[in-house]
């Protein structure tokens, strides 16, 4: 059974609720930074951090690319493959933007994960606690586990 895990408590139920709804296989939740509050189906932290951290520089370039052509920043991307395709998709809560980086395979589409990524949003913005604190999500060594990630990913 594929697990899904949250950092951030209150994302848990809207995150669940998606997975089951969207046929999504693996899905991140997380900052514009690639901060992660939560996961559904990774089974290694270091996929987590890599899949993190490879999102979100592909949402700041493609912002880069729009600012470049005075057009607004892409609110979603799909790239779709063979076997499986990913979702990106960016919106705003109370605590600040957020990023959902999802893969779907033959059993969901692109059209499904849009339309269960929209109650998604709104279930996180509904669900965003009023008063409380971000936690601090990165770990201490985030930046060596970052590296070793990447090298992996990359075969160095």
């Amino acid at each position: 059974m594929t697990e899904t895990r949250a950092v951030e408590a209150w994302t848990l139920e809207p995150l669940e609720r998606f997975v089951a709804e969207s046929g999504a296989r693996l899905t991140l939740l997380m900052t514009p930074a690639g901060q992660v509050l939560a996961q559904h189906g990774f089974m290694r932290a270091v996929d987590v951090m890599s899949a993190a951290a490879l999102g979100a520089a592909i949402v700041a370039s493609t912002g880069e690319i729009a600012r470049m052509l005075d057009q607004h920043e892409f609110a979603a991307l799909n790239h779709q493959g063979v076997q499986h395709g990913i979702f990106l998709g960016a919106f705003d809560t109370p605590r600040g933007g957020l990023l959902a980086l999802v893969v779907y395979g033959p059993d969901s589409s692109a059209g499904l994960v849009q339309l269960f990524f929209e109650e998604l949003a709104r279930g996180l913005v509904a669900a965003t606690p009023a008063e409380e604190q971000p936690k601090a999500v990165l770990a201490a060594n985030f930046e060596e586990e970052l590296d070793r990630s990447l090298a992996s990913l990359f075969g160095r």
